[in-house]
């Protein structure tokens, strides 16, 4: 088989590309031909001290890295796939206190904690009061004369809601809460001329947010989420760094990623009108995990092989980073009927953009299907003849499929 030709220094993660488009030529091309291929990079290009890193990009082997964990290592570099280049390797490990980047046995430790979080009663708890939001959130969009950017005014909205309804954030706090995540993810993009040290710097705010909650609930508990993970340590719950690095995780993970999917969501509704006349006609429950399945809001993550192993037929040599590619993944064809058409009838739907099992896979699951499911039942009511005006703004970023700005107006 021969190998791919891609153009001379092609990076998977370089925020250029993902600023303009997600690779799926290329990637159905190495899916084809290659589906694990070294990728080349300059020294410390990413943040890293090696050479580059190994692409990724079939459904099956992604899930394999990501449910063999004692191969696979998140906390060796982290899960982020690429850093600026200018960053300091105190910062990268210090990120190991995240959960997305710890390993077993650590990591089953704080997972079987945070679970709490996100059992189906306290979903459901939830349910009418995300419920009433999405429906407010749709009719005061609709109530605006002319155009408005669906991000600001929709999809930002209730992702943030839910999370801070689930911790309990005071709504007068919840506006910070979105300002720091943000800022957390968008030092790759110029239009926000954030710097990493502005990011650190907000992600440090945040942290010390949540670790004053908890110490607040250590002081006076509450019958709150709060207060059930952190009261009592010596009984299995959180440490307040602990806690604190929990909520900073919740912001990225549960906030920027269900907002993208809802944006890019709406997106494909509009350039697929057959598909909107039908989810306002049937409302079927697929569509929320085909519109996770078309956006994948995390391209890639990446894993630090622990020892030598094959993948795909080449050698990972321990302590290669390895990229698994969520984006090329959920449009593998031997796993998806017709991957490149929007259809959200698709049952079953094996998607990845939740992740590819194993310990990391999404612990808010159900709570991101809930979200996408009630917001687009509240547009479908309150906005049904909504139009782009213009294309979307993507996010200049090496691991996020973001849209910053998404032009509409009710027809």
């Amino acid at each position: 088989m021969p190998c791919p030709a891609l153009p001379d220094g092609f990076d998977f993660t370089d925020p250029d590309l993902l600023h303009h488009r997600v690779p799926l030529p290329e990637f159905a091309e190495l899916r084809r031909a290659e589906p694990v291929r070294w990728i080349p990079q300059s020294a410390n290009l990413a943040g890293f001290q090696d050479e580059g890193y190994w692409a990724v990009t079939r459904h099956a082997d992604v899930k394999y890295v990501s449910t063999h964990p004692e191969l696979y290592s998140s906390y060796l570099n982290t899960a982020i796939i690429r850093f600026n280049e200018h960053i300091e390797r105190d910062a990268i490990d210090a990120q190991r206190l995240i959960l997305l980047n710890m390993d077993p046995p650590e990591h089953t430790r704080v997972r079987q904690i945070v679970q709490r979080v996100f059992t189906p009663r306290a979903i459901r708890a939830l349910e009418e009061r995300l419920r009433d939001r999405a429906h407010a959130i749709a009719r005061e969009a609709g109530a605006r004369p002319g155009p408005f950017d669906f991000v600001t005014e929709v999809a930002c909205e209730l992702p943030l809601q839910a999370i801070a309804e689930l911790i309990g954030i005071p709504q007068d706090d919840r506006a910070k809460i979105f300002d720091w995540s943000n800022k957390m993810i968008s030092y790759d993009d110029p239009e926000y001329a954030i710097t990493e040290e502005v990011g650190a710097e907000s992600a440090t705010e945040l942290i010390a947010y949540a670790m004053n909650m908890a110490a607040d609930r250590k002081q006076c508990p509450a019958k709150d989420i709060v207060t059930t993970l952190v009261a009592a340590e010596d009984e299995g719950n959180l440490n307040s760094d602990e806690f604190g690095f929990f909520v900073l995780m919740l912001a990225v993970a549960g906030n920027e990623t269900t907002r993208n999917a809802i944006t890019h969501g709406m997106h494909a509704f509009l350039t697929h009108p057959e598909q909107w006349e039908l989810y306002k006609r049937e409302r079927p429950q697929t569509a929320a995990e085909e519109i996770v399945r078309w956006a994948t809001p995390v391209n890639s993550f990446q894993r630090t092989a622990t020892q030598d192993t094959e993948l795909g037929g080449k050698l990972i040599r321990k302590g290669d980073r390895v990229g698994i590619f969520y984006a090329s993944a959920n449009h593998d064809p031997e796993v998806f009927t017709d991957p490149d058409t929007f259809d959200i009838t698709r049952d079953p739907n094996p998607h990845l953009g939740f992740g590819g099992g194993g310990p990391h896979y999404c612990l808010g699951k159900s709570l991101a299907v809930l979200e996408i499911d009630l917001i687009f039942n509240a547009i479908a009511d309150a906005l049904p003849n909504l139009t782009l005006t213009d294309d979307p703004s993507r996010l200049r970023s090496a691991w996020i499929n973001g849209v910053k700005h998404l032009r509409v107006e009710v027809a």
